[in-house]
């Protein structure tokens, strides 16, 4: 039997090519990313703290913290989870509902549309 994910994915397809990412909220900076996450939206942690899936008591301190919600790439979401985890950063899954597949497609187009820092400069 296919077991179900309760944390909300969208599949892309660019050419020949397909991939499957996952919605998850961390406090992990960017620089602990693998190549195929990519941020939807930053905030404190007590902003971002409202997309995920479960409840989240914080202290104030965390609720200052930097979060982002961010979509891994299912391929390497083992990798990405290790590396947050084992750098102490939280890893918690997007509610499904919140972050549905019109949010995240609505978040994809306004990523594509937002002129890269090279694009600005030149």
């Amino acid at each position: 039997m296919r077991r179900l994910s309760i944390t909300p994915s969208i599949t892309v397809t660019i050419g020949r090519h397909t991939r499957l990412y996952f919605a998850f909220i961390t406090t992990a900076p960017a620089e602990l990313d693998s190549p195929g996450t990519m941020t939807l939206h930053t905030g404190s942690f007590a902003d971002v703290a409202g997309f995920a899936a479960d409840p989240i008591t914080h202290d104030e301190v965390r609720a200052r913290t930097p979060a982002r919600l961010v979509l891994v790439d299912a391929l390497e979401l083992a990798w990405q989870r290790a590396r947050y985890r084992g750098n102490q950063h939280l890893l918690l899954p997007a509610d499904r509902v919140l972050v549905g597949l019109n949010t995240l497609q609505h978040s994809l187009w306004q990523r594509l549309q937002t002129p890269t820092a090279t694009e600005v400069h030149t």
